[in-house]
């Protein structure tokens, strides 16, 4: 059985980069256990192979939540990264830090040096942002942000014309000076290929001597000397074996597997685990509660001017654009299928938005047995004008259904569970069709696709974005920081409060919700906590 300083469980997008940090100085050894395989994946690297992913359970996994009452009884899918680099190996790489507001929130409930203006110098340092440096953006970092102003879908022009058409400003820059009105994305690529965690932490942090990877490899247990965590039970080959860590062992297994492992070694509802058969090691209510996720809808148009799909869908446009990215890493493949979108408030009242647009310059209506048809669109013109909420009010939450690692734990989400989550959702969908509506894409629209222009009155809009709506694979807060042991799973330097030598670093920790996509602040939380652990050590 082997030693090592750090045992970091999960290679997603904190656990890269605390395996980097942790290991750069070339004093402490690390092992990484990563469940999945490798990510050098020809549908991994390529960008638009998102679509590809989105149900591969060689890199996925293709997890199900409960049928849920506020989304008309569907059980949604929740697809999350099982290989090198988590799920920044399979997301659509949107780049969003999220709002000031989100952070400073964060550090008036008790959660010191968790504010925006000590976390920016963190997103700045790990930055090669391509529209270069300034106050809020970084360059020289090691995570390649590209600039796809200019590599977008000509339509996306006419959305952003609507959209200021329909009142919200210009904005050059999401993560700049403020987060409010419609834009094109920023993306996490470099030369046409994805820039996943594991392409720029982990890959470098391999090379070095004092870091083990083991690929395949299941967490299964922590182990346990009274309250100290002193190593990992692994599955790996049909074998059970076991590491030990002489420092620390860290999660970093996402909001799902991170909760679910704790359950699994006796950190957790009591009552949960005593009814498994599981002993309890530290009793907390808190572990897999507090589920916060972003819900998202699309509304698809019918065209009167070629998009995306009259390349995408033909094999002689399969053929054409498979050159362009094969030869020059450029064109529609090394793109997000979300060229375009922004941020609004559906209330002038709030301080900061609350609602995500994205706009798509494409539209998968038809679906395609075993894949998300982002390769293969609809046969005529199509574009999607999508939205999500940023900061809903409903609570759902991750728990174990056995004492069996093998088994996926019980995902309740509860979407649209608040009279609020109803209402501003409500509005915004309206909004969505303001956009539409506007000169600037009424001119190139045939017609409204889905819902489809019957769907008029608040009840109906209401019943549609349950039947149609899902997640958009954002979840945190299930092993949430706070200073209160009772309220919050981990203290604020990231320790599991009442056990020694055990931290949670990854988006679970998160004790809200942020505006935007999570993937940037989940790698921002492994940075901040390798500071951490580095800082603890003697």
């Amino acid at each position: 059985m082997q030693t090592y300083d750090f045992i970091i469980v999960g290679s997603g997008s904190a656990g890269s980069v605390l395996a980097d940090k942790l290991s750069a100085s070339g004093r402490f050894s690390v092992l990484v256990l990563e469940a999945g395989g490798t990510d050098r994946r020809f549908y991994v690297q390529m960008p638009l192979g998102y679509g590809k992913t989105f149900f591969d359970p060689a890199v996925n996994w293709n997890y199900k939540a409960e049928p849920d009452p506020g989304l008309a009884g569907n059980a949604d899918h929740w697809p999350r990264g099982k290989l090198l680099g988590g799920s920044s190996s399979i997301n659509a790489m949107v780049w969003i830090r999220g709002a000031r507001e989100d952070f400073d929130d964060w550090r008036a409930a008790g959660n010191p040096g968790w504010g925006y203006d000590e976390l920016l110098p963190i997103f700045k340092a790990l930055e090669d942002n391509e529209a270069g440096a300034d106050k809020w953006r970084g360059t020289g970092g090691p995570l390649h942000i590209s600039d796809t102003a200019n590599a977008v879908h000509p339509l996306t022009k006419r959305y952003l014309t609507a959209g200021q058409q329909a009142g919200l400003p210009l904005n050059p820059d999401f993560n700049g000076a403020a987060q409010e009105g419609v834009g094109v994305y920023q993306i996490s690529t470099k030369n046409g290929r994805r820039m996943s965690a594991a392409r720029a932490f982990l890959r470098p942090a391999m090379k070095r001597g004092n870091v083990r990877v083991e690929t395949d490899a299941l967490a299964s247990r922590i182990l346990f000397g009274g309250k100290r965590a002193v190593g990992i039970e692994y599955l790996q080959n049909g074998q059970t074996k076991t590491a030990c860590a002489g420092r620390e062992i860290i999660l970093s297994a996402g909001s799902i597997n991170s909760p679910q492992l704790l359950q699994l070694s006796g950190i957790g509802p009591s009552a949960l685990l005593s009814g498994l058969g599981i002993p309890v090691v530290h009793a907390n209510e808190n572990v897999g509660a507090h589920l916060q996720d972003h819900v998202g809808i699309n509304y698809t148009f019918k065209g009167k001017v070629p998009t995306l799909n009259q390349i995408l869908r033909p094999w002689w446009g399969k053929l054409l654009v498979g050159m362009q990215y094969i030869l020059t890493r450029s064109g529609p493949l090394s793109l997000s299928m979300n060229h375009g979108g922004g941020f609004l408030r559906t209330d002038p009242a709030f301080s900061r938005p609350n609602m995500q647009l994205y706009f798509q310059a494409f539209s998968t209506v038809i679906p395609k047995s075993g894949e998300r048809p982002i390769l293969t669109p609809d046969p005529w013109p199509g574009f999607s004008i999508g939205l999500s909420n940023c900061r809903p009010s409903s609570r759902g939450e991750i728990m174990i259904r056995s004492s069996n690692p093998l088994e996926y734990p019980k995902i309740t989400a509860n979407a649209y569970s608040t009279n609020a989550d109803v209402e501003e959702m409500l509005a915004a969908v309206k909004f969505v069709r303001k956009i539409a509506s506007m000169p600037a894409m009424a001119e190139i629209t045939q017609e409204e696709v889905l819902p489809g222009p019957s769907i008029q009155s608040d009840a109906d809009l209401i019943t549609d974005f349950r039947k149609r709506s899902g997640t958009v694979y954002h979840p945190v807060s299930t092993c949430r920081m706070g200073p209160d042991p009772s309220r919050a799973v981990v203290d604020p330097r990231l320790k599991v409060h009442g056990i020694e030598g055990l931290r949670v670093i990854d988006a679970s920790i998160f004790p809200d919700n942020i505006t935007g996509n999570t993937n940037a602040a989940a790698i921002m939380t492994g940075w901040k906590g390798a500071e951490l652990v580095l800082e603890d050590q003697k």
